[in-house]
């Protein structure tokens, strides 16, 4: 059991307390919506022999958090795999260390009401920074502004495919 001060009082915990740090680094790259997702797609980005910062990308993530895939399977049907964020970081880790990946956001389209905002944004994946993409696709971010910064709530993604290409509203330079 921890012990913990409430009110001036000490009571017993049953979980460990979990403080978060909240350093002016950190705030400034969770004080906007742009800077939260800059943050994300830069924590999933880099070479093969760069290890990724885990901890950073949680950070970002509400308790509770989802990531969402959709994809056909072997068959073609569309399944669904959800993933917490440590379930995430478990399915992509060992990927990230055997291949360079480095995905950007190529396009986006915000809707904000009061504290939530839901953001579409395109996005491009290749094997070197800035280089010709192997993949893009559309994130479905969701985001509450709660405690001074943005959190990630949820984020539901789809590959493009012959069946399912972006379409031109989704791209750049496209209305």
């Amino acid at each position: 059991m921890r012990w913990q001060v409430s009110a001036g009082l000490w009571r017993r915990r049953r979980r460990p307390l979990r403080l978060r740090r909240n350093s002016p680094r950190r705030s400034r790259r969770m004080a906007s919506p742009d800077a939260i997702m800059d943050a994300a797609y830069d924590s999933i980005s880099g070479p093969a022999t760069q290890e990724r910062d885990w901890n950073r990308l949680r950070s970002l993530f509400l308790p509770g958090a989802h990531l969402i895939s959709t994809a056909p399977d072997a068959s073609g049907k569309y399944t669904t795999t959800v993933m917490s964020v440590d379930e995430f970081v478990a399915a992509a880790a060992p990927y990230f260390k055997q291949n360079d990946f480095f995905e950007r956001e190529i396009w986006s389209h915000s809707d904000r009401y009061a504290n939530i905002i839901q953001r579409f944004s395109t996005y491009a994946s290749s094997r070197a920074k800035g280089g010709e993409p192997f993949a893009r696709g559309v994130n479905s971010f969701q985001l509450l502004y709660k405690d001074g910064r943005w959190w990630i709530v949820t984020i539901f993604w789809q590959e493009e495919d012959h069946d399912y290409p972006i379409p031109a509203k989704l791209l750049p330079g496209k209305k």
